[in-house]
């Protein structure tokens, strides 16, 4: 079953077409990546989503239901959050007052207790400084703040935007374990930007790839290791395919 679809969106920053007429599906408790360079819309792709930014045109359909055009708040109602790039959580919040703003749309005491045990369990490091500045922890524990900030609304679909930015080799290894397990245990569905090619395909079951606005290859991740273009330009691996852009450029599709 699809959860996520998306049919030609067109989004814009003022004047520029940031988004050229983007599709895709992502099925329920999937794991599927978006990979690209600086600048190629990645963001802009799950602002979009979340309702942070409204498309010009196309539409978004969340569990059958359209909403492009709903404010993000809507959105999360529905079971969609958003884990933003660089983490956004609130510095002068204690992490248990951010983790409070994770559910402050929910009424139900008891699921949310149950809900804040599993992060606990997920995160032990957000218990142990539970009454601790957020603004104080590491960056990688305020990224484990930032996903269970966004747990705590009870997601279907769990987006996130570089979870692995400015993070040790090591810690963003735990982070996707983590995230891998949230997927697995919990059944939700994740979309992840990442600029780590290699640790988004391991991880990830299916991928994207974005250049300049527009979706130039969709695939399974398995796929997407062996192609030449993915090893050289986002693996970093000399392959013996044709160079340069371009195949990129002749391409519109590839499978």
């Amino acid at each position: 079953m699809t959860i996520l679809k998306i049919r030609n969106i067109e989004t814009y920053y003022g004047p520029v077409m940031a988004i050229k007429g983007i599709s895709l599906d992502v099925k329920e408790q999937d794991f599927a990546t978006i990979l690209g360079a600086n600048g190629a819309g990645k963001t802009t792709i799950l602002r979009t989503i979340s309702g942070v930014l409204t498309p010009e045109k196309g539409s978004i359909e969340f569990k059958g239901q359209p909403i492009d055009g709903l404010d993000p708040d809507q959105i999360v109602k529905m079971g969609l959050s958003h884990v933003p790039e660089g983490r956004e959580i609130f510095y002068r919040l204690t992490v248990r007052e951010n983790l409070m703003m994770g559910y402050f749309l929910r009424r139900d005491r008891d699921g949310i207790k149950h809900d804040l045990e599993m992060v606990y369990n997920y995160f032990p490091v957000l218990k142990s400084r539970a009454e601790q500045l957020a603004g104080l922890m590491s960056g990688g524990e305020q990224q484990m703040l930032a996903i269970g900030r966004a747990l705590m609304s009870r997601p279907k679909l769990l987006i996130l935007d570089e979870p692995s930015l400015g993070l040790s080799p090591k810690l963003t290894k735990e982070i996707f374990n983590i995230i891998k397990k949230i997927n697995e245990e919990q059944k939700t569905t994740i979309l992840v930007v990442e600029q780590n090619a290699n640790l988004a395909l391991h991880y990830a079951r299916h991928g994207y790839i974005v250049e300049l606005g527009r979706f130039v290859m969709d695939a399974s991740c398995e796929k997407l290791r062996q192609n030449d273009d993915v090893k050289e330009f986002y693996l970093g691996l000399k392959s013996q395919g044709i160079r340069g852009e371009r195949r990129w450029k002749r391409t519109k599709k590839w499978r």
